[in-house]
């Protein structure tokens, strides 16, 4: 991997990773529309390592009240009521899935869920429920007609129930195309929540989940064509990328619809599929072991 692309690809990550676009399928795409080697699981994991990094900064208010009200609550028992050390509770039961089926479907991750025709499915599909839910989620807030303003869920409504929801929802990100945050956000609007509570709980689950992925896989950095060097440089990118596109983003969902990111989901994986389906790019372009 040359300096350039660990630029582009890094770039890529900041910029996908928290829009609800899949960043595993941007990158994998980066790399078949430009003739690269598929740069693997392993370098998307690291990556993501920055862009969580931006987001423990972005958030780090939030996360050091939760983190100091969990432990406490370790020792006292009032402290179990309290909503952050419940939050904590949630964080990491809703961490679970995406734990228990990473380690089990690992292979299958790094092998044939990277085949560009699933990621096409997957996009488009992940793209349609996106839209349902967002739908949904504007008519409870605008109302209508025949129809009241019906008030949605905030985060402190969250239980264990809608929590391993939420972590099954994270989980679908496994297969490259679905999108954490757009899986995650979906699941949350279906289930009445908020966008902004949806968001929030979104980038809060996924952080135990990016990092240990991020670690997990540390050790295939230097294997293959990914090396050290442009993998680091890639995630110090990813994060610079990564804190800008958090600030917009959560300033964006208060006021505006996911639509234009259901239509941009949609049409990618219509232009993926006639792609592959004239011979323009093979189902498996640019891939490697990686």
């Amino acid at each position: 991997m040359s300096w350039f692309e660990s630029f582009v690809l890094g770039l890529v990550q900041g910029l996908t990773e928290f829009l609800p676009i899949s960043s595993s399928a941007h990158l994998r795409l980066t790399a078949a529309f430009a003739g690269w080697t598929d740069p693997g699981a392993a370098f998307t994991a690291i990556t993501q390592i920055g862009t969580e990094a931006a987001v423990l900064i972005y958030f780090r208010k939030d996360i050091v009240r939760i983190v100091s009200a969990w432990f406490r609550s370790l020792t006292n028992r009032s402290m179990r009521s309290d909503h952050d050390a419940q939050m904590g509770w949630l964080v990491i039961v809703g961490s679970i899935p995406i734990g228990v089926l990473g380690v089990t479907f690992k292979d299958q991750i790094e092998g044939p869920f990277r085949d560009l025709r699933l990621i096409a499915t997957t996009l488009i599909v992940m793209g349609i429920v996106l839209g349902i839910a967002d739908r949904l989620a504007a008519r409870d807030e605008m109302g209508g007609k025949h129809r009241a303003i019906r008030e949605r869920k905030s985060l402190k409504e969250l239980g264990v129930k809608d929590g391993l929801i939420f972590g099954f929802c994270q989980a679908l990100a496994l297969v490259p195309g679905v999108s954490r945050s757009g899986a995650t956000i979906s699941g949350g609007l279906l289930m009445g929540y908020t966008r902004e509570a949806a968001a929030r709980y979104s980038f809060l689950l996924a952080i135990p989940a990016v990092l240990a992925s991020g670690v997990f896989e540390l050790k295939d950095a230097g294997e293959g064509h990914v090396s050290w060097g442009p993998t680091i440089f890639a995630t110090f990118i990813a994060f610079a990328v990564g804190y800008a596109v958090i600030a917009w983003f959560m300033k964006f969902i208060t006021t505006k619809s996911f639509m234009p990111f259901v239509i941009y989901r949609v049409l990618l994986g219509l232009v993926l599929f006639a792609l592959v389906a004239t011979g323009v790019l093979s189902p498996h372009a640019g891939e490697s072991a990686g």
